[in-house]
This record gives structure tokens, C-alpha cells and sequence, in this order.
């Protein structure tokens, strides 16, 4: 009979799958290392074993402890399911920017979620790093994984999927290109392979936020580099110990966007349901398309599942609000499709000042169309009613026509973006379109902004 003991043996040995439609543009053969076949779907799996089996063995984990770990999902799933065969508690510090699928997955593993704040500094007590950290120390019997530093997390990579990759390609392979987070992944294969056969190129999927790329071409840690981004599992705000820049021939950007588009396409076109930073890599590729001729063998690597990603990059709501569907918005009806049955919130000329403002508040917009019986007679928005409490601290009480601008424009369904925005000025920041039916919508310089793509 061919069976494993337990689940932790089915990791590793995923299949290689040769990529088509996707990557029409580039003249070779591209191979995709495909990660999800592993039984917590990502990559992770395999240096989640390695760490624990590593700090079992030099005493750090010891029987009945707690393993904590600051992670993207992916990792703590790969930890978590060691933890359950093991006997292990897990707590997981996990960023905020993290899908919501990753969070429920790893509370339904049974481990313990701590969510921290992103967009901070990696040395802020908030930040997952830091939090962390202190957990480790206040946690009895713990031990803090910190897959950044590990070389475990190198280590499992060089074992297994190195090993794997050119065996597979029979050793033909000729390009090596991965996204690189934590780096184990691509200083493990990237060291294997080079042992194999040194001309072997090693390239690395970066985003913008993120310090690799500046820092691997100029050796300068540029914190201005930094900033908050949406691409989940590859680029960072620290160095880690498991990336070893001498392995990595070059990196290359790609947008948030492109990230996110480019992990539909693969769906798509490819039948292959991954996750972003799959996308990140596609388009990655075809931005180096130049340095890949007919006779090459380009293997890429998929990190994970297209199911964490579900109510982000698979979900047209959430993409339309970011702006990366690609879509055709010519007039003020495209604008409002999305949201065109919403009610107009407007104040009458009678109601007072502190009206407008608990509407403002409530439905969090920042200007309000003003009627009476006759219909709209004006409009208040948030830099009116400051100027005015400037002017008066008891303009609260005061009624809504004592403060009033002039009315917004009205425009048809029909009426072009390029007509709508030219009536955005410094005095007027919103627009009414007349639905036809007696009923109107708003759009504002925020609408506008949102439909450039």
C-alpha cells in the first residue's frame, strides 16, 4: 500500500506545469513550479517543517511549547499544520493588509491570530515584528520562529525544492524567478542550482514599497523606498538574514495593479487558480522578456492559492475600488453604475448647521446638496462649514441657508467625463446627475480620481 503516516508527507514533489496563453509574448519555454499542491497550499509548507524539526532537534522547541511567529498567512498555515501532527500550540502575529481568508484559515487550523497594524515602522511596538517578539519573551515554553533570520527556512529550499526544480528540468533549466519576501525560497534554489550549473540566472520579483531591487543594485538601504503597498507575500521593509543578495542576478518591480490583473489572467487563461504574488511574477517576466531566448528554460514559482485571495483579488468589487479593473469609463453614468441606487443624502435650507454635519458623519461624505420646495437651491461642504465655525463658534444653531454655497451643476447620464470634470473648481466640488426619474446622484472629485486608470 502507498499511503503517509500523517499529512506532513505529502509535501514537497509538486508538479511543474508548462505556462501558455499568459506567457504568449516571451520566446521560451516558461515552467510553473506550481506550490498549492502542497497540503497547506503554499510554499511554505516545506520550510515550515524544516524550522520546526531544526529547533526540535538543537532544543529551542521542546514538547508541549508554544510556537509563535510574525507571518503573511502562509507560513503560519505550513506551521500550523506541524503544530496539530506535533502537539504544538501556535500563535500567529499577522499585518493587517492580510487578506481576511488568510485569518479565518489559520483560526480554523486552531491557531491563535494576532492582528497589528501595517503601515508601521518594523521597530514600532505595533508592528509584527515587534509584537512578535514580546510575545515570545512574555510565553512560557515558546519558541519565536522569525523566518526573516532563520537560514532553516534557506536551508529547506536548498534540500528540496532545488533539488526537485532540476530534476524536472533535467537540469536545463536556464532562469530562476521567484518573488522574494523572507528570501529562503530564492537563496535556497537559487544556491542549489548555481552549484549545478553557475550560469544559471536568479531574478527577483520585487514591488514598489519594498527595498530589495534599490538595495541589490546600489547597496543603499533607502528608507524613502518605504511605503505601505497591497501586494501580499513578496518585497519588505527590513533586510532579512535569508536573503542573500550574491545569489540574486536582478530584480524587477511590478505595480500593485499589474499584481493583481496579472493573478486574474493566470485563471483565467491558465486554468491555474494561485495567488498574488503569482500574478507579481507573470508580469515580472514579461517585463525581463528580453533577456530570454527560444533555446531557454524559465522556471517560475507560484507561491499559493488562489482561495486566499477570494475577497480581494478575485472580487470585482474590490478591484473596482482600487481602480484595476480595466474598464471603459467615458461618461458621468459609468461613474455611477457601481452605486447608483444609493439614496442622495441632501439637508434643507431650514435645517440647522449641526444637521449637515451629524450627516456628514454618519455617511462619511464631505459635501451635501441643500433643497427647499422648489428643489436644489444649494449645497455645504466640509471647507464651507470649517470657514464658517472659524468665522462664528456658534454656527451649529444656525440654519443651513445662512452658510450655504451656490448649487452644484447638474449634467445628464450621458454627459462625458472630459464635460463633468471641467466643472470642478476651486468653489465647487461635486456634480449632480440627473437620473431621469426624478431622482439624482452625486459625483465628486473622489469618483473622478477613482475611474483614472
Amino acid at each position: 500500500m502507498d499511503f503517509s503516516n500523517n499529512i506532513l508527507g505529502t509535501i514537497g514533489n509538486t508538479p511543474l506545469v508548462k505556462l501558455n496563453k499568459v506567457v504568449a509574448e516571451i520566446d521560451a519555454l516558461v515552467l510553473a513550479k506550481v506550490e498549492t499542491f502542497n497540503p497547506g497550499n503554499s510554499v511554505k509548507d516545506r520550510m515550515a517543517v524544516k524550522m520546526v524539526e531544526d529547533a526540535e532537534a538543537d532544543g529551542r522547541l521542546k514538547p508541549g511549547g508554544t510556537i509563535i511567529e510574525g507571518t503573511s498567512g502562509n507560513t503560519g498555515m505550513g506551521l500550523a499544520l506541524v503544530a496539530i501532527i506535533k502537539g504544538y500550540k501556535l500563535i500567529c502575529v499577522i499585518s493587517d493588509k492580510q487578506s481576511k481568508e488568510k485569518m479565518d484559515i489559520l483560526r480554523a487550523v486552531g491557531a491563535k491570530v494576532v492582528v497589528c497594524p501595517t503601515n508601521v515602522d518594523p521597530a514600532d511596538p505595533r508592528s509584527y515584528y515587534s509584537v512578535s517578539k514580546r510575545l515570545a519573551e512574555e510565553t512560557p515554553n515558546s519558541w519565536y520562529v522569525n523566518q526573516y533570520d532563520n537560514l532553516s527556512n534557506t536551508l529547506a529550499h536548498y534540500e528540496q525544492t532545488g533539488p526537485e526544480i532540476w530534476k524536472q528540468t533535467d537540469g536545463k533549466i536556464t532562469h530562476f524567478v521567484v518573488g522574494v519576501g523572507t528570501g529562503g525560497t530564492i537563496s535556497g534554489v537559487g544556491k542549489y542550482l548555481k552549484e549545478k550549473n553557475p550560469n544559471i540566472k536568479i531574478w527577483g520579483i520585487d514591488t514598489y514599497g519594498s527595498v530589495f531591487k534599490k538595495y541589490h543594485e546600489t547597496g543603499i538601504f533607502d528608507e524613502n523606498e518605504i511605503y505601505s503597498y497591497i501586494t501580499e507575500g513578496i518585497g519588505e521593509d527590513i533586510l532579512p538574514k535569508n536573503v542573500d543578495f550574491s545569489l540574486i542576478d536582478g530584480f524587477t518591480k511590478v505595480t500593485d495593479k499589474d499584481a493583481a490583473v496579472y493573478t486574474r489572467k493566470i485563471a483565467l487563461e491558465e486554468a491555474i487558480f494561485v495567488g498574488n504574488s503569482a500574478g507579481a511574477c507573470i508580469k515580472g517576466l514579461l517585463q525581463l522578456k528580453e533577456h530570454f531566448k527560444p533555446d531557454d528554460v524559465v522556471v517560475v514559482l507560484f507561491h499559493d492559492s488562489g482561495s486566499r485571495y477570494v475577497g480581494k483579488m478575485f472580487n470585482d468589487d474590490w478591484m473596482r475600488e482600487r481602480g484595476f479593473l480595466d474598464e471603459n469609463v467615458t461618461k458621468a453614468e459609468d461613474v455611477i453604475k457601481d452605486h447608483i441606487d444609493k439614496e442622495l443624502i441632501v439637508v434643507r435650507t431650514e435645517e440647522l448647521v449641526s444637521h449637515a454635519i451629524e450627516r456628514m458623519r454618519k455617511y462619511k461624505i464631505s459635501q451635501i446638496p441643500v433643497v427647499d420646495i422648489n428643489g436644489f437651491v444649494g449645497s455645504v461642504d466640509e471647507t464651507d462649514l470649517f470657514r464658517s465655525y472659524v468665522a462664528d463658534k456658534n454656527v451649529a444653531e444656525k440654519p443651513i441657508k445662512e452658510v450655504m454655497g451656490k448649487p452644484f451643476p447638474i449634467v445628464r447620464l450621458g454627459t462625458s467625463i472630459e464635460d463633468v470634470s471641467k466643472l470642478f473648481t476651486k468653489e465647487n466640488d461635486a456634480v449632480l446627475v440627473d437620473l431621469g426619474n426624478g431622482n439624482h446622484h452625486i459625483i465628486t472629485k473622489y469618483d473622478i480620481i477613482g475611474a483614472i486608470k
